[in-house]
């Protein structure tokens, strides 16, 4: 039972990248009519040792693929305890071309790592305060009305900002899948709403925070927010196969396309093992910049959290934000569950007690994910081309191989 729970907590926290493209809507914090258990809480093991890594494990959680709940996937796993990459599945489904390790895929949420590692270079550089207010950087971005809000608290999700009302409906995402949004159009329209509680008392993660924090960015840089993450990430590091695309919907070079189930009559729908699905490889990701705009490879996301957490990419003193969870719990309706959101990543405990940090990200047709152990023991990058990426269903394919990767 334990387990089972610890399972189900850990594929929670692989499902939080998959708010990036529909807006949640807030919570309503009413304990006395919700059934409020007490959370589960798996314990760190401090001296639990990272075994060496199972390839006929890692094997095993791709290789059914095609299936239903995916067309193809990528895995690569690395560290001090052995390696392993392999790939799974079809690159297009109308083709049947076989699915390979080296393409590019979109990460989703992952991006919320390089936005704060940016944050923070500039923090390191003494350009901005982690608690100076936002709205002193960016006077009038916010309404009068809402409280200081401090930059720290953007990037670990505390700072009570609301999400944009915007429809839920696939059918929506699928019409307006070429809209180009503007940064401060998104943020202008998610603070039409009132402020969801006292800035740095809660957490709750939504993809404002980044856009608000993007905007930070240009603002003290007077550059543009994708000069600056490929000037100081993606071009020291190596990062070539990396880049973010703007406005254009296209992934560049190869790819394993990426595919969403729809019922029988959407439009444009495609049979697919015993079900329907479109393409959603061609999409505008402005709805998400600085939240979820990257498209990368294993390999260079790989090199990324080797670097980020060795503090090349942030320097020590800077980088401890990204492996702090504020003491504070979730908005959610029984306000019990602890936060569990770092600034720019997640921490979590799997069963065992071996304590990672990562972040989990979901575009559709894409469920990326990126995690690895403080000291490097074990570093794990995905991508899964998910017919559901933004349900609760993907979570299984995630969470088996995440356990794959690291137990």
């Amino acid at each position: 039972m334990k387990l089972a729970l610890a399972c189900l907590a850990i594929a929670g926290t692989l499902a939080a990248g998959t708010v990036d493209a529909v807006p949640a809507q807030a919570a309503t914090l009413n304990p006395s009519t919700a059934s409020c258990p007490t959370p589960s809480v798996i314990r760190p093991a401090p001296d639990v040792k990272i075994p060496p890594v199972n390839p006929a494990a890692l094997q095993k959680a791709i290789a059914d693929l095609p299936a239903p709940d995916a067309t193809a996937a990528v895995v690569r796993v690395g560290g001090s305890q052995g390696s392993w990459q392999g790939a799974a599945g079809v690159a297009d489904i109308e083709t049947g071309r076989k699915a390979t390790e080296h393409v590019r895929f979109r990460v989703g949420s992952v991006t919320k790592m390089f936005t704060t590692a940016v944050v923070l270079q500039l923090v390191a550089e003494g350009r901005l305060s982690l608690d100076a207010s936002v709205q002193d950087y960016l006077p009038g971005l916010l309404p009068a009305s809402y409280p200081e809000i401090r930059v720290g608290q953007l990037l670990n999700h505390t700072s009570g900002l609301p999400a944009p009302d915007l429809p839920e409906t696939l059918e929506w995402v699928y019409q307006t899948r070429f809209k180009t949004w503007k940064p401060r159009e998104y943020v202008a329209l998610a603070v039409r709403n009132p402020i969801e509680f006292t800035p740095g008392t809660r957490q709750h993660y939504l993809n404002v925070n980044t856009f608000v924090a993007g905007l930070l960015i240009e603002e003290v840089t007077g550059r543009s927010y994708e000069h600056e993450v490929t000037s100081r990430i993606l071009r020291p590091l190596r990062m070539r196969d990396s880049y973010l695309p703007g406005t254009s919907p296209r992934v560049r070079g190869p790819h394993n396309k990426g595919y969403q189930a729809v019922p029988a009559g959407f439009e444009d729908a495609v049979p697919y093992a015993g079900g329907h699905v479109v393409d959603m490889t061609e999409t505008s990701v402005t709805s998400t910049w600085a939240s979820g705009d990257l498209i990368s490879t294993a390999a260079d996301l790989e090199k990324f959290v080797e670097a980020l957490f060795s503090g090349t990419v942030v320097p020590p003193a800077q980088l401890e934000p990204m492996f702090t969870v504020p003491d504070v719990t979730m908005y959610d309706e029984c306000g019990n569950t602890p936060a569990s959101y770092t600034s720019g990543m997640t921490r979590f405990v799997l069963p065992g007690g071996v304590v990672a940090y990562g972040k989990s990200g979901a575009r559709f047709g894409y469920a990326a994910g990126v995690g690895a152990t403080r000291d490097l023991s074990r570093t794990l990058v995905y991508s899964i081309n998910s017919t559901d990426a933004k349900g609760s269903g993907q979570n299984q394919r995630s969470l088996s191989i995440l356990m794959a990767s690291f137990s």
